[in-house]
């Protein structure tokens, strides 16, 4: 396992501004907090850990890529990081995004790009883009991420590593800053399936600084997956969903191939493999962004000027308003938050966020149904692409379709996981597994379980 030393020591020559980008703010008390946690018996002692920077920390700036937030640093940790601390971990750094998580390649930064580490000409995805690449690039072997639309998967996808979206409600949002709060979720990445279950088995549970946490028992993730992975066939009397609708035929050739050798696997572990259909798939897109722009034209009001962060003198109040929030704000958030208060207003928000709402419930009706006739879970791409180039990728639409099949899972509360399934033109792809709500550790078994029949993952 890295050490703290090893981590700092990596995070100085690839995570830096010169390099790959990855670190916005490093612990330099990260070796004095190793002394300490040294003598705790919990499940991570003494492992590094990165935290996206939008998860506060209590003791590293909180910033969520922004120029409003430079420099801020929340009086309080995230439930989950403190979750992290008590069982022994050690944060290191926390890590680059785009700017309050709205993005799918970390370019919309104010702190600039991040690099990926398996091509540092492409991105590494977003908005979790740092906490991916700080995984893949070895500075640590689990890290935090957030969730709005598919911002740990497809990271994960695209930096060949391992990330995880709970069911809505398994992990705690107290101290994730707010995009959108409906969707808006902690995630986990780690270098292999066990390594992110250990951590997402820490940071989840009942928390009550949140109202929308859930009650609901948490598995022993890891036993789950040791026992299931030993058995010659782990997969014996399971049904994986092949959703259609997720593989259509401009679906990219290396992507499908990697796909196809990954369903094959898991029927060859004993796993049924059914064709099913999700109809309203091809809403997921128009409805997540009608639903995430509106719940973050409301949630980024508060960054005004007065309270905190940024603040632009000027002569009026209004204008003060005006001038901090248009330096402050780059040029996707602007755009979002004008797109959000545009459906939210008189005349428009039957036509367009209601409407919206309504077809949210129809995706997570088709999930409900499928389920309920005997899926125990669904494998899909996790990316219709493998990572882009860095500046490839200008029209903001054709941005947002990086999160074709990530975003359903958001709008049904489902939980969901990347992991890497091989390589197409030397980059990673990574298949998707979705599970019914709180299934995680039915999903993270399948999931372990075709990691090592590709020979990684094996047990420690």
């Amino acid at each position: 396992m890295t050490t703290v030393r090893d981590a700092l020591a990596r995070a100085e020559a690839v995570g830096g501004r010169e390099a790959l980008n990855i670190v916005v703010a490093e612990n330099l008390h990260a070796e004095r907090d190793a002394a300490a946690a040294a003598t705790a018996t919990g499940a991570l002692s003494g492992v590094p850990v990165a935290i996206k920077d939008n998860i506060a920390t209590g003791t590293l700036p909180t910033t969520c890529g922004s120029g409003i937030l430079a420099g801020y640093v929340s009086p309080y940790p995230a439930t989950a990081v403190q979750r992290l601390r008590d069982s022994g971990a050690v944060v290191v750094c926390t890590t680059n995004m785009d700017e309050f998580a709205m993005g799918s390649s970390t370019e919309h930064s104010a702190y600039g790009p991040t690099r990926n580490p398996v091509d540092p000409t492409r991105v590494p995805g977003g908005s979790s883009g740092g906490s991916a690449a700080a995984v893949a690039a070895g500075i640590v072997p689990i890290a935090l991420g957030s969730e709005t639309g598919g911002s740990v998967r497809q990271p994960a996808s695209f930096c060949g590593v391992v990330g995880i979206k709970p069911t809505y409600g398994r992990v705690s949002r107290y101290g994730l800053v707010a995009f959108a709060s409906s969707l808006d979720q902690i995630g986990v990445f780690g270098r292999t399936v066990e390594d992110a279950a250990r951590g997402l088995a820490i940071i989840a549970g009942r928390d009550p600084r949140d109202a929308t946490s859930s009650e609901a028992p948490v598995p022993d993730y890891v036993a789950a997956i040791r026992e299931r992975t030993s058995r010659d066939r782990p997969l014996e009397g399971m049904v994986i969903g092949r959703p259609r609708e997720y593989f259509p035929e401009q679906l990219h050739r290396g992507v499908a191939a990697r796909c196809d050798e990954a369903l094959a696997a898991l029927r060859e572990m004993g796993a049924t493999v059914r064709d099913v259909s999700l109809p309203h798939t091809d809403y997921a897109i128009p409805v997540y962004y009608i639903v995430a722009p509106a719940e973050a034209s409301s949630n980024l009001a508060r960054y005004d000027g007065v309270r905190y962060g940024l603040r632009v003198p000027a002569d009026a109040l209004t204008a003060m308003y005006e001038a901090t929030r248009s330096n402050g704000f780059g040029a996707e958030v602007t755009r979002r938050i004008l797109l959000g208060t545009y459906v939210l207003s008189a005349g428009y928000y039957d036509a367009y966020y209601r409407r919206a709402q309504q077809v949210r419930t129809l995706i997570a009706d088709d999930f409900r149904r499928v389920f309920a006739n005997g899926v125990d879970a669904l494998f899909t791409p996790t990316t219709p692409t493998p990572a882009f180039p860095i500046g490839a990728v200008s029209d903001p639409y054709e941005m947002y379709l990086n999160d074709i099949f990530t975003a359903t899972a958001n709008l049904a509360g489902v939980p969901a996981v990347s992991v890497p399934i091989g390589l197409a033109e030397g980059l990673p792809v990574g298949g998707q597994l979705v599970a019914p709500h709180f299934a995680e550790d039915r999903m993270l078994v399948i999931a372990a379980a075709l990691e090592r029949q590709q020979g990684r993952g094996a047990p420690r």
